[in-house]
């Protein structure tokens, strides 16, 4: 017999009873009832009972046990007895009659449970992530994590595709977010970094003449936590693929993307094919987000027309500035004064003066409109914006946003620019409070025509809006004849559910359209030639058109779940400070370390 097992903890059933065999794991639960000792023996396959009574051999050595021993049990397979069998187990028609028990591994006293997975303070969750992992819904969604990466591949692989790696020690380059340094020893003062995407080595490999890239790829970023992105480091289903427009990396990826739903999103519908292609702009107008959730059925509309010299003076005046817009967000079924003033109260809370509103009403049952019209029909709005602006104007509005008595709208007015954000806030929550949202399917879009490029308001300059190596629609004419905030790039991402999946683009290969990018943007061809010598060369000797894309792994998997935190589903993540409090990083290093790197440290004064 083998010395641990001769079968795992999740493989018995009726075939096997009265056979004799050995389990080795983990004392999940143990119950005493009335003197029989019942031991939930847990490994990573699943769970088998096994019981300990007075006259079992192994009687005093099972009284001993407590949660999380590591124990060895040698004993006979027998039926549950009837009434007692548990259909949610694999294991559940049988037990194990145990008769020799040898602790493997004691344990102390836990520092969280494991048993129940009740919720727990995130720091010590982190700090014993060992044992937090050994929790029944963590561990499924690390084996989840660990299928769906399969399937990527799988899927990957099918489409032609092949799978390389690229270095982890790189140069510095400014792609959005601030670069992990790592100082070099042999150089002393000069330093790698860790790479925040494959994007330059993916891009060189089509100049190398590999065809189609993809790799499961980490990717690291000195960036502030936050729920949907992990401090630190990530990693992405990294794409490249030559000679191909836009359309055709949708066709390669959409499949893919789609399929490793469809397989894993158990029965929840997922968006067929072909995916909407929705506009960047338009997104932004209708939505508020560049992301935006289409299980929300909201709709947000311009109905400035209906404001401009109206009798509201608030919204009259703002839009005497051709920039300046109004919109309204409907609200089906929320048509309640205390609807109303709750999202009042939330919009104040979020920093705005708050938000106006009409609540639409059937005139014919309302006793106001009944006491001074006894004939009153049709639907009626009021509250302090219906009361300004006059029944015609008001029934305008209603009629546009195709709303009915008991629904509501709420407006936001304005530098679209400006508040098309806090728009979108406020759409997610009306349909959250209204629960207009179908939280049980997964609905997909591509966002397309992203600009090229934005104002940075902060530098008063011209920025990259995405990401700088995407090719600009029209080329090199509209870098030197557009205006550079009128430019619209050849860039997509994947929207599911609210959430960024997956962010791309044809790439910029030609170099003097390159430099002239980088130009626009404040960066001059020395620089381009500093951080991006390797690409630029590159492209003065045949480059192909090629471009791809990035599917966040995290992302995906923390849908799948059903989580909204990424950390359920990572293995050893860091906590909101960016560290990582089982290994201890980060730690300070020794000063022979610092000698050797030629480092001296400058921290600032607590």
């Amino acid at each position: 017999m083998h010395r641990y097992r001769t079968h795992t903890c999740g493989a018995l059933g009726l075939g096997e009873d009265g056979n004799s065999v050995r389990l080795s794991g983990w004392c999940h639960r143990i119950r005493d009832h009335g003197g029989v000792l019942f031991i939930d023996l847990r490994d990573h396959y699943g769970i088998t009972q096994c019981v300990a009574d007075p006259d079992s051999p192994a009687f005093k050595a099972a009284e001993k046990l407590r949660s999380e021993y590591v124990v060895r049990i040698d004993g006979a397979v027998r039926k549950r007895p009837a009434g007692t069998e548990n259909p949610e187990m694999a294991t559940g028609l049988i037990e194990i009659y145990v008769q020799e028990i040898e602790v493997l591994g004691a344990a102390g006293d836990l520092p969280l449970p494991v048993f129940g997975d009740q919720p727990y303070p995130e720091d010590t969750r982190l700090k014993y992530r060992f044992l937090d992992l050994r929790r029944e819904k963590l561990h499924a969604n690390i084996m989840l994590r660990g299928k769906v990466v399969d399937s990527m591949r799988q899927r990957m692989k099918g489409q032609g595709f092949f799978e390389f790696q690229t270095p982890i020690l790189t140069a510095s380059s400014p792609e959005g977010a601030r670069d992990f340094l790592v100082p070099s020893r042999i150089h002393p003062g000069r330093f790698y970094a860790l790479p925040q995407a494959p994007q330059q080595y993916k891009q060189l490999l089509m100049m190398a003449g590999f065809d189609r890239y993809f790799q499961i790829a980490p990717c690291f970023r000195d960036e502030d936590p936050r729920a949907d992105r992990l401090p630190g480091e990530f990693y992405q289903l990294d794409i490249e693929m030559s000679f191909v427009e836009q359309e055709d990396v949708f066709a390669a990826m959409e499949p893919v993307v789609r399929g490793v739903f469809e397989e894993f999103a158990q029965g929840k519908p997922v968006t067929p094919s072909p995916w909407p292609r929705i506009p960047y702009a338009e997104a932004m107008r209708k939505f508020g987000s560049d992301k935006p959730d289409l299980r929300n059925p909201i709709v947000m509309q311009n109905v400035s027309d209906h404001f401009r010299g109206s009798g509201f003076k608030v919204f009259a005046r703002l839009l005497e500035s051709e920039k300046n817009e109004v919109w309204a967000i409907p609200a089906p079924g929320g048509g309640q004064r205390t609807f109303a003033d709750r999202m009042n109260s939330w919009a104040q809370g979020e920093g705005q003066p708050g938000l106006g509103y009409m609540l639409f009403f059937d005139r014919a049952r309302d006793e106001t409109s009944l006491a001074a019209d006894p004939a009153a029909q049709g639907v009626g709005g009021r509250g302090p914006l219906a009361n300004n602006i006059g029944p015609e104007r008001t029934e305008a509005v209603r009629a546009q946003l195709g709303l009915k008595a008991g629904d509501a709208a709420f407006f936001v007015a304005g530098d679209p620019d400006k508040f098309a954000k806090f728009a979108g806030l406020a759409r997610t929550k009306i349909a959250q409070e209204l629960k207009l949202v179908d939280e049980n399917r997964f609905e997909f879009a591509w966002i397309v025509d992203f600009p090229m490029f934005e104002w940075n308001e902060d530098d008063k300059k011209v920025d990259f809006s995405h990401n700088p190596f995407s090719m600009p629609q029209g080329g090199l004419e509209a870098l030197t004849t557009k205006d550079p905030l009128t430019i619209k790039a050849f860039q997509y991402d994947i929207a599911c559910n609210g959430y960024e999946l997956a962010s791309g683009g044809v790439r910029n290969h030609r170099p003097e359209a390159m430099v002239k990018a980088f130009e626009i943007a404040g960066y001059g061809e020395e620089t381009v030639v500093e951080r991006f010598g390797g690409m630029y060369r590159a492209f003065h000797y045949g480059a192909p058109p090629h471009g791809g894309m990035a599917a966040g792994v995290d992302r995906v998997v923390m849908l799948l779940a059903g989580e909204q935190n990424l950390r359920e589903v990572a293995l050893f993540p860091m906590n909101q400070r960016a560290e990582d409090l089982l290994m201890g990083a980060p730690s300070p290093a020794t000063a022979k370390q610092l000698r050797e790197l030629h480092i001296r440290v400058n921290a600032p004064e607590a």
